[in-house]
């Protein structure tokens, strides 16, 4: 693979999944069921990282937490912190744009029953490795649940023992960066309570303050 690139449309390292989007293409013609590419500001000071797209989500619409309820809060939040010029994200011809704030996911292809093997994980790393590298030095990283967080760590060539995840926990980076860690927008997460609204808005407070820092 090329180190450099941040995203191959036509990447189909993982047999698995490559296999898995085929059978879903042909029960889904209308699904983009490809790779989903990061989605947002180039230059953006703020990088949300996902675990991967979702089968009636992005996988379905080609942008990340769109078309499924992991995104309803996420898509809300961004708008009510000045991130987004929209509340909702429907499709990539909804006329949504990002602010300072960029989306991408650990892994860019679906996989079955939304669980990737940790090989499929690694596979996908250098492209999260290239596009951190993209990035402004004042950047901060959200990281959406635990695959996240340790896809993160992954990308700086960390150990995963050496920061463990939780929830509304910052972690610095080795280059000063921040990570700040979430439960992930899920319907279970979220329909539980596990992750509340007013949990995920303290996360965003925490960041704010993180930037204007920086």
């Amino acid at each position: 693979m090329d180190s450099t690139k941040i995203f191959d449309q036509d990447c189909r390292q993982c047999k698995r999944l490559d296999e898995f989007l085929l059978e879903v293409k042909h029960n889904y013609p209308d699904y983009h069921a490809r790779p989903v590419a990061p989605f947002g500001d180039p230059n953006a000071r703020l990088l949300i990282v996902g675990l991967a797209p979702g089968m009636h989500g992005a996988n379905a619409t080609g942008r990340p937490f769109t078309g499924d309820y992991a995104g309803l809060l996420l898509y809300e939040t961004l708008y009510e912190f000045g991130y987004s010029n929209r509340p909702i994200s429907e499709s990539l011809t909804d006329g949504l744009e990002l602010k300072d704030c960029r989306i991408t996911n650990a892994v860019k292809c679906l996989p079955p029953q939304n669980k990737p093997t940790g090989a499929e994980i690694a596979l996908c790393n250098n492209f999260l490795a290239a596009e951190l590298k993209t990035l402004p030095q004042g950047v901060v990283i959200l990281a959406l649940g635990t695959i996240a967080h340790q896809a993160v760590l992954k990308a700086y060539g960390l150990k995963l023992s050496g920061a463990k995840f939780g929830h509304s926990v910052l972690h610095e980076l080795p280059d000063g960066r921040m990570l700040v860690d979430s439960y992930h927008t899920s319907r279970y997460n979220v329909q539980t309570n596990r992750l509340t609204k007013a949990m995920f808005i303290d996360v965003f407070r925490t960041i704010g303050t993180l930037l204007e820092r920086a």
